[in-house]
């Protein structure tokens, strides 16, 4: 019954237009009254323990690093980097965005900024060339959400915070199955891009390739600061937040140069608004976590899915299912906040890596902003190249099903997980 009670209320609360941050509370509430247990000031205190966590001072400043990196002009000289080196193979523009994506995934960690900037910076210069527009957009969005995968992650902060795991190990796991999301990309737009008219962009000179990459040489250290610096322990992920937000807007400030004080203030609103978001749902979301122990649901569920708990293969199969259904309908960390307290307990039962299918989870979830209806990375590049999302829709769908086989292929050979993380750490 407490089961159908917390589905119910959070569906029902959701249903009537309430965002998620406020259905959770109501989520929280409904399942305080059926315990017999509900006290306003026990709900306001667990609401503000979700926030109050050092860990999540990590989402303002990679946050704030990729509003920098934007309006500084860093992003624009990783395309240009991307373009020297790449832009002469035939679908050239298609390998730049992929390649920049991978990029700036390894200092922001949002899909949707870095979606945004790689949108802005290269959908008119495909739809220029002469590429479809539709298919263009699907390969950027597919792109943009590897930025949760790839460290610095927001996704892995908000998770590792919820479930209680080390946020620097996530990190360290998620590195290779990032570079085989961007790798499958690349695959994929090679066999699409076979039967493209465009006529790639000249060959650079040794000597201009060169002089981009110079350029883009200040950028392009970023994150080879943040990767290495965890790796040999020199700061925490808070930490690297501070010095990716300090070391961007130093280079756009004193290299660049294309930093004004007007720019500093967009980017410290934008990054302060986002945050918000987040930091509400964290500390929402906290508060159904502790009444879903309370009410002994994840034991609950266990009994159902116990068939399946000698099979860890074939009980991970169903969790991805299930976490792909839910991407469907919820964006990425509301599904984050609301689905790992009910699955952890079911993945350390079975004997999970609890790491291992952190990275699978994440990685779920971020294909789910590329899914129809709500598709949160869609809506952006469609806003961007101002097309239906019909149309962005039919255009990322070969992009969509390389991502679900790669998901596919984690499931069934973990150590493609295991093995590179042991290797990083």
């Amino acid at each position: 019954m407490i089961v159908f009670t917390f589905i119910g209320s959070l569906l029902g609360a959701m249903a009537l237009g309430m965002p998620i941050a406020f259905a959770l509370l109501v989520c929280g509430a409904v399942l305080m009254l059926q315990m017999n247990m509900f006290d306003a000031q026990i709900l306001a205190q667990k609401l503000v323990d979700g926030a109050d966590n050092y860990l999540l001072m990590a989402v303002p400043f990679f946050l704030l690093a990729g509003e920098i990196m934007n309006l500084g002009g860093l992003s624009r000289r990783i395309v240009d980097a991307a373009m020297a080196v790449v832009g002469h193979i035939r679908g050239g523009l298609g390998y730049v965005a992929v390649l920049t994506a991978l990029v700036l995934a390894s200092v922001s960690g949002s899909a949707v900024a870095d979606t945004a900037a790689v949108a802005v910076l290269l959908i008119p210069m495909m739809r220029n060339a002469g590429y479809e527009v539709g298919r263009s957009s699907g390969l950027i969005a597919a792109a943009g959400i590897i930025a949760p995968v790839i460290p610095p992650s927001i996704g892995f902060v908000v998770f590792g915070v919820t479930a209680g795991l080390s946020i620097t190990k996530l990190f360290m796991a998620g590195i290779a199955p990032g570079l085989m999301l961007g790798a499958a990309l690349i695959v994929t737009w090679w066999w699409l891009a076979r039967s493209e008219s465009v006529e790639p962009l000249p060959r650079q000179t040794p000597r201009q390739i060169a002089v981009a990459l110079a350029r883009s040489l200040w950028a392009l250290g970023l994150p080879a600061i943040i990767i290495f610096g965890l790796k040999l322990g020199f700061f925490t992920p808070t930490e690297a937040g501070v010095v990716a937000a300090a070391y961007a807007l130093f280079v756009s400030v004193a290299v660049y140069r294309q930093f004004t004080w007007r720019n500093l203030y967009d980017a410290l609103l934008n990054a302060a608004m986002t945050s918000a978001v987040i930091m509400f749902l964290v500390a929402a979301s906290m508060v159904s976590a502790w009444l879903i122990t309370v009410a002994n649901i994840p034991d609950q569920i266990i009994e159902l899915v116990r068939p399946l708990m000698e099979h860890p293969t074939w009980l991970m199969l169903v969790l991805m299912v299930i976490v792909v259904l839910v991407g469907t309908a919820l964006d990425f960390t509301p599904a984050i906040l609301i689905l790992t307290p009910v699955l952890m307990p079911i993945v350390k039962e079975a004997g999970i890596d609890p790491i291992y299918f952190g990275v699978l989870f994440i990685v779920n979830n971020a294909i789910g902003m590329i899914t129809p209806p709500v598709g949160g990375v869609l809506n952006v590049v469609c806003g961007v190249a101002r097309i239906k999302m019909d149309d962005a829709v039919r255009g990322v769908w070969p992009f969509l099903l390389a991502q679900l086989v790669v998901l596919l292929l984690l499931v069934l050979f973990p150590a493609l997980v295991t093995v590179p993380a042991t290797w990083f750490r």
